[in-house]
């Protein structure tokens, strides 16, 4: 076979090409020699990527509108990325999930930890929700779509254009079902003993949050004949899952109506509807309403989306996690648990802890730490990115 001809983009002589060598995916506008040629590159065309001195570094996908302007694919710069070349990546992907849980419901790709940067996909049995956050992957979807068919057998494809990444990818977000049947019902996902419904077209993100997992099960190993409090509750996420585990009673609070009725059709499902109930609010409101109220719980846990989405914005999320600690201790009975969250890659574990146990302080609550939890094994940790490793959920006995 002929290589395929590909351009070339090199680095500055002062990038750090040790980084990529040694496994970063990522090249930065700033690190590359930019003239007219290379700023007139395809978003999310191909090209070899080579050091100063014109040795090839591999194979990236290129988007000169982007700050990031190269995302490494493949090591091998003559590498063709066909339906072969993403098959052999699913593949990779897919055995291990297969491994690890005993239903189709799991993130089956993760982005750069599985080798297809940008790339989300979530299987909800015969459904795949794929997300192509990255303009390469958009460019490309035929191929992809093709090879995640023909790997897992799944019947129907959805393709999901929605989120912050793709628009500064200077993508559409227009969300498709591009191969089968979208679900016309809520899909139910067995998970931890509890029965979760995922709303693939209407609902947040892909439907449902597979990360949670381990971290659900760790909650509800704390709740046997216990009361649970579950903000940002989204469908039912920790508080299901006490139910499985014995709680007494849950009540999930959350802002979105539409979230908390799928929670409540997931109780029903499962046979926890009598120790099941909702409450619609903003949850620093419904928090502060609830201490006024002077109730009490023996488990809580606060799951809030991302308060510090960006380097930006990390000041005030860790006073938001702060607040939200703050306000959440005063619920906790004496000798109760306290599970506190976040999805925010900019705040790393040790800021988001201090953040934490000086809301505690200023709650006027001595604590202990039992369990720091991450996101699940279908959602790995790419070691050379730190941003892979955004889930943080930090449980204290109070």
């Amino acid at each position: 076979m002929t290589a395929p001809s590909y351009s070339v983009i090199r680095l500055k002589p002062k990038a750090n090409a040790r980084a990529i060598r040694r496994g970063f995916p990522w090249v930065y506008d700033n690190e590359l020699v930019t003239d007219r040629r290379t700023k007139k590159l395809a978003a999310g065309s191909l090209a070899v990527l080579e050091e100063s001195d014109h040795t090839p570094l591999g194979l990236v996908a290129v988007n000169p509108n982007s700050k990031i302007f190269g995302r490494m694919l493949d090591r091998n710069p003559n590498a063709v990325i066909d339906q072969s070349w993403f098959a052999t990546r699913i593949g990779k992907a897919l055995d291990m999930r297969s491994r690890l849980y005993a239903d189709p419901f799991y993130r089956l790709v993760h982005a750069e930890a599985d080798g297809l940067p940008g790339v989300i996909i979530d299987r909800f049995g015969e459904t795949a929700v794929v997300q192509p956050n990255a303009a390469w992957a958009d460019a490309h979807f035929d191929a992809l779509e093709a090879a995640l068919i023909a790997t897992t057998g799944v019947k129907n494809v959805i393709k999901n254009a929605s989120g912050r990444a793709r628009s500064l990818e200077g993508l559409d977000d227009v969300t498709a079902t591009t191969t089968g049947t979208a679900p016309d019902a809520p899909v139910q996902v067995p998970m931890n003993g509890a029965i979760y419904m995922a709303d693939l077209t209407g609902g947040q993100k892909t439907g449902l949050f597979f990360d949670q997992r381990p971290n659900h099960a760790f909650a509800a190993s704390l709740s046997r004949d216990a009361k649970v409090l579950d903000v940002f509750s989204h469908v039912g996420g920790f508080s299901l899952a006490a139910l499985a585990g014995g709680a007494a009673s849950a009540l999930a609070v959350d802002g979105s109506a539409a979230a908390l009725e799928l929670a409540e059709a997931g109780a029903k499902a499962a046979g926890f509807d009598d120790r099941f109930a909702t409450r619609k609010g903003d949850a620093f409101d419904t928090l502060s309403k609830l201490g006024e109220e002077g109730e009490t719980f023996d488990v809580v846990i606060c799951d809030p989306p991302a308060f510090a989405p960006n380097k930006q914005a990390l000041e005030a999320g860790l006073r938001a996690y702060e607040r939200i600690a703050r306000l959440a201790a005063p619920l906790v009975r004496q000798g109760g648990y306290l599970g506190l969250c976040s999805c925010s890659h900019a705040a790393d574990v040790n800021k988001f802890r201090v953040a934490c146990l000086r809301g505690l302080g200023r709650a006027g609550r001595a604590s202990q730490l039992l369990h720091s939890g991450f996101a699940g094994p279908d959602h790995p940790l790419m070691p050379q990115l730190a941003e892979s490793g955004y889930l943080k959920s930090l449980f204290f006995r109070l």
